[in-house]
Order: structure tokens, then C-alpha cells, then sequence
């Protein structure tokens, strides 16, 4: 490990002359020199390419093919910071990433240039690294050698998307002296070393692949095996075909693993950890039981100002202990929540009360947003850093994530968070996927909705949630919508704004339960609003926001 490297560049110059292998994609394998070597003709081609007066920026439109890391290392020497642009977006919305973040060089290749036919991209260079043109381009800088002198600890380096749930995406910024030492971190917490291997599969253009995979790779002196796009059937074959050792994951990406058919030698392999965030306890629970395998679940805001690291002895549930200056705040008052009481079943009994929002009053690493200060204004407040996550801490310190601050339901008068209930009915046998969310109650606050992915019956599903100890009595679905697979973004979250605006208008079917009854009917063609169906949701935004029932907007 080069612990005295505080620059990706000088983490990238670090690997010139090393011939382990450091670099896996398919059938080809770069070593770390050549990988160092690549980094260093790009930087030489980027330097020539930018224009004198712009902004330092290029955008990246790839697969995770060797390319990207390659124009990473390129842009850390150069001095540059890479925009990760989402090939998922589309028209005007690709069109905006490009440009707000000032991009004057664009990488891209020939399966995604359909996605900018009619893009209006004025002063951008496209470079497509498939096409011989590319070739050409690049061998006048051949020989170049990879030079750290150009970069400091707290120059520009990433302008990462934020998902957008709550609006158009927001590019955090991240400096190279932090992914340097956010590498440097998660190597020293996961002992991690040159002989591991490290399994990218989540997409680079997204801060888990580069922050917790690429970034702690570069540190050790690991090698790094890419997977194009993730894939549910190939990730075991994946893991074993390049002696994998350790993976990242975010959103739903461990349920599809694990919706595979189990195979007797599901234990033969090299893998010993995963490290990510949304899996939920029951799933990560099943994986070790299938593969033999840890998950780490942990917790970093998107953007950096807070973090929480699990240790040995964390209760099951549990994301880790506060550290100094982590607290959990009512967003109206901005005192900090009581701590959690639980019954002798585990349900949460003062939801109310104890569930408030993460701040972060010690020092942040939050370095801010690109061009969006008043986005940057509702982070920083009143001198901390507000994650937008809801939270509640048990008597030892313990904190429980709750969701996002937009995933607060308000039913019957009582407060209830939707990642809770996600946790319970994720046990269902049929649930393959589960999200929960808010629609709007006729009357005043919020009703349960619920959509799953999978297979459904109204009376299995009804002796299911009967028989769970810890659901209280306001949690269970009034609707619940069963779709064959649940949407998800490019980085496998679900699209939770998306499921919440469509509420009960929705070409799926929908069952729902009349208040006072056991069972769960099918939702017909009589419909909200009349004598056979609920009364009519209203569309818009839930009833919980605009009574001001959850954490302000800051």
C-alpha cells in the first residue's frame, strides 16, 4: 500500500514499471504499467485537446470497459476532473449533464452515439474509443510517461451525479486528495490488499464503483476486473473466471444475484466480501447462508459529509455506531431525537419521535456542487451538513437507517419510515423486490403502498404479514401493485419517484384492503372514487409534505 500518496496522480505514477497484472475486461488483461502508460498518453492527448481558458472537465459516456479507468488515471495526471454521464438519460436531460458540467472533451463509443444524434453540444469534442480514429489520435503520445507534478491534493477530480429523485442531478464534486484518502480508508477497514482482486460491476459513471471499488484498488496496488454492464447470471461465473476477492453493490443488485437458481457449487470461489448499501438484512443474511460471503452494509452520503462504518458487534439492523459529531435531528425544531424504544418483538415503538434526520456537526468532507449553490445551501445549515436520510439511534449509540427524507409516511396521525416496512416485507417468499412509499389518504395524511416484484397471493400475503411480530399496527399495505420487475435505475435503485407518481394509475395490477378487513381484494375497473373501490388518492406530491409533516427543506 503507498500510504504516502495523497493525489490520484501520484497513485496512478506509482504503478509505472509494476508487470503484475492490473487490469482484467473479458479476454484481455492489461498490466499495471500498461495501465499507467495508457493514463499517461491520454493525459498528453487531454492536455493538447482542452481549450486554454475552459474549465478542465471531460465528460465520460462508457460501459465499464478498460477505457474508463484509463481516462480516469488520464484525467488525474492532466490535472482535470471527469463528469460520469449516465447513458440512461436521454435527449434534452444527457444533453444538460454535458453541458452544465462544462465538458469540452466527451469519451464516448459507437453503442452510445445514437444517444446524441440531435444533441445541440456546441464546443465539445467527441472522441468515440472504438473507431480508428482514436488510434490515430493517440499514438503521437505513445511514449509518454505519466507525471504527478500537475495535480495537488485539492484539485478537481470527480463531478459524480447525485440520482436526481428530487429534481434534476446534482454533481458533487469530489478533489483527488479525498478519493485518495477515502481509498486509502476502506483499504485499512476491509484489510485489503495487493493480492486481492477487485469485481467492478456497478457502473463507473456512478461515485460506488470509482469511490469504494476503483479508488481503494489504486491505493493497494490490487488489480481490478471490470464487468461491462452487471448481470445477475454472470456475476458468480465473473467473480470466478478473474479470482475476485472483493465487490461493491448499491441498490437491488444482491436480490437479482440472488434470485439465481442455487447450484451445488454455489461456495466455490474466491470471493470474501461485498461492501455497499440497500441489500437490506435479510438479503445479505441469505447471501453469506448461500455463498459463504459477508456483506458490508454501510453508509456514505452521496456527496461525502457523512458516513457511518460498521464494526464487530453491530446489531442485526443496524448501519453502525455515531461517530463524533453524527446526530440525528428533528428537521422542524432541530433538536436531536430521543433514542429508539423498542418492544420485546423489535418493533420501533416512538417512530414519532426518535426518527429525525442525519447531520453531520464535526468536521465534513462535503466539498460541494458544481455550479448550485443553492443546492449546497440546503446541505449546509446552521453549521452541520444535513444528509436528507432519516435515521434513528437505539441507547448504545447504534443508528438504523430510515430512508430518505422524501420516504416518510405520516399514517393515522403517526409517523412511520417506508425503509422499515421495505425490511419486513422483504421476508414475503414471493418478493423478489419490494419498495414502499406514500399515497395520499382522502381524509388527512398518508396511506401504504407498496409495489412487488414477484409472485402474489392475497391470502399468503395476508397470514404473512400476520404472523410478523414487528409490524405494527399502521405499517400494512393498503395497495399493493405486483409488477414482473421492478423499475430500476442504470445503478440498480429502484425508481421510487417514479413508482410514487403513478400511485394507483398504474397498468399493473393493483390489490388493496378496505379498512376493517382481513384479506386483500384486486382492484377493478370500478375504481378509485367509487362504491366498489378506495376513495380517489389525489395525485401530486404526498399529503405528508404539504402539511410540512417531514424534516423542512433546508
Amino acid at each position: 500500500m503507498d500510504s504516502r500518496a495523497s493525489t490520484v496522480a501520484e497513485l496512478i505514477t506509482a504503478r509505472w514499471g509494476d508487470d503484475r497484472p492490473g487490469l482484467r475486461w473479458e479476454d484481455r488483461t492489461l498490466t499495471h504499467h500498461e495501465v499507467a502508460a495508457g493514463a499517461a498518453a491520454r493525459a498528453a492527448l487531454l492536455t493538447d485537446l482542452l481549450p486554454p481558458a475552459a474549465e478542465p472537465h471531460l465528460g465520460v459516456l462508457l460501459d465499464n470497459t478498460p477505457e474508463f479507468p484509463l481516462w480516469l488515471g488520464a484525467a488525474a495526471l492532466a490535472g482535470a476532473a471527469v463528469a460520469g454521464i449516465n447513458p440512461t438519460r436521454r435527449g434534452a436531460e444527457l444533453a444538460r449533464d454535458i453541458l452544465h458540467t462544462e465538458c469540452r472533451v466527451l469519451v464516448t463509443e459507437r453503442a452510445h452515439l445514437p444517444l446524441l444524434e440531435g444533441l445541440d453540444l456546441p464546443g465539445v469534442r467527441v472522441l468515440v474509443t472504438d473507431a480508428t480514429e482514436y488510434d490515430e489520435l493517440l499514438t503521437p503520445y505513445a511514449d509518454a510517461r505519466p507525471d504527478p507534478s500537475r495535480a495537488g491534493p485539492r484539485d478537481r477530480f470527480l463531478l459524480y451525479f447525485t440520482s436526481g429523485s428530487t429534481g434534476a442531478p446534482k454533481a458533487a464534486l469530489c478533489s483527488q486528495g479525498r478519493l485518495a484518502a477515502a481509498g486509502r480508508s476502506l483499504a485499512d477497514q476491509f484489510s485489503l490488499s495487493a493480492d486481492d482482486v477487485h469485481y467492478v460491476c456497478m457502473p463507473m459513471f456512478h461515485g460506488n464503483a470509482v469511490i469504494a471499488d476503483w479508488a481503494p484498488a489504486l491505493v493497494t496496488g490490487a488489480a481490478v476486473a471490470l464487468r461491462r454492464r452487471f448481470s445477475a447470471s454472470g456475476f458468480l461465473p465473473d467473480v470466478r473466471r478473474y479470482g475476485a476477492t472483493y465487490f461493491t453493490y448499491v441498490g437491488r443488485a444482491i436480490q437479482y444475484v440472488l434470485a439465481t437458481g442455487p447450484r451445488p457449487d454455489d461456495r466455490d470461489h474466491t470471493l470474501r466480501l461485498g461492501f455497499g448499501t440497500e441489500a437490506g438484512a435479510v438479503d445479505a443474511a441469505a447471501f453469506e447462508r448461500r455463498f459463504g460471503v459477508r456483506l458490508v452494509e454501510g453508509y456514505g452520503s452521496s456527496e461525502g459529509g457523512a458516513a457511518v462504518q460498521w464494526s464487530p458487534g453491530t446489531p442485526t439492523g443496524a448501519v453502525g455506531r455515531a461517530a463524533p459529531g453524527l446526530v440525528v435531528l428533528d428537521g422542524e425544531t432541530g433538536e436531536e431525537c430521543p433514542a429508539a424504544v423498542f418492544d420485546g418483538a423489535g418493533r420501533l415503538l416512538n417512530g414519532d419521535e426518535a426518527i429525525g434526520e442525519l447531520v453531520n456537526q464535526g468536521p465534513s468532507p462535503f466539498e460541494g456542487y458544481w455550479r448550485n449553490p443553492r443546492a449546497e445551501a440546503e446541505r449546509r445549515r446552521d453549521g452541520g451538513y444535513w444528509t436528507g436520510d432519516l435515521f434513528y439511534r437505539d441507547t448504545d449509540g447504534y443508528l438504523y437507517f430510515a430512508g430518505r427524507a422524501d420516504d416518510r409516511l405520516r399514517v393515522d396521525g403517526e409517523n412511520l419510515a417506508a425503509a422499515m416496512i421495505e425490511t419486513i416485507l422483504a421476508r414475503y417468499e414471493g418478493a423478489e423486490a419490494v419498495c414502499v412509499y406514500a399515497v395520499p389518504d382522502p381524509v388527512t395524511g398518508d396511506q401504504v403502498m407498496a409495489t412487488i416484484a414477484g409472485s402474489f397471493d392475497p391470502e399468503t400475503f395476508t397470514e404473512f404479514l400476520t404472523a410478523q411480530p414487528d409490524l405494527g399496527t399502521k405499517m400494512a399495505p393498503r395497495f399493493v401493485r405486483v409488477v414482473e420487475r421492478m423499475p430500476v435505475t442504470a445503478t440498480s435503485k429502484i425508481r421510487r419517484a417514479e413508482l410514487r407518481r403513478e400511485g394507483l394509475c398504474c397498468p399493473d395490477p393493483v390489490w388493496w384492503r378496505r379498512p376493517g378487513e382481513r384479506t386483500y381484494r384486486r382492484l377493478t375497473g370500478a375504481g378509485p372514487g367509487n362504491a366498489e373501490g378506495p376513495l380517489a388518492p389525489t395525485r401530486g406530491p404526498s399529503s405528508v409534505r404539504r402539511q410540512g409533516l417531514e424534516p423542512r427543506t433546508r
